[in-house]
């Protein structure tokens, strides 16, 4: 397992990424701390990442998957939740 900093990673990114290719995996680090991997593309696939699947799909499967257990609330109760005094005064600078 080969581990650098990120400073030296966009030094030898170049290196780095054939190193990847070859199947080692490289860990970047920040200040000693792992932060982020770097792997061949074969490996990220075998991983069952679908990096296709763009925010809006992933939200789409999100909703068809969740389940709410809606509490049953009055709309008195909610009516009680909202601030009804009138606010602060405000006025922009001239």
């Amino acid at each position: 397992m080969l581990q650098v900093s990120i400073a030296d990673a966009k030094n030898t990114l170049t290196k780095l990424i054939h190193r990847a290719e070859d199947g080692e995996v490289v860990h970047i680090t920040r200040r000693g701390t792992r932060v982020a991997v770097l792997v061949s593309e074969s490996q990220y696939e075998r991983l069952g990442v679908r990096a296709e699947r763009d925010c809006w799909q992933a939200i789409e499967e999100w909703r068809r998957k969740a389940t709410f257990d809606w509490p049953d609330v009055s709309d008195e109760v909610v009516d009680g939740w909202r601030d009804r005094s009138l606010g602060r005064d405000f006025a922009w600078p001239e």
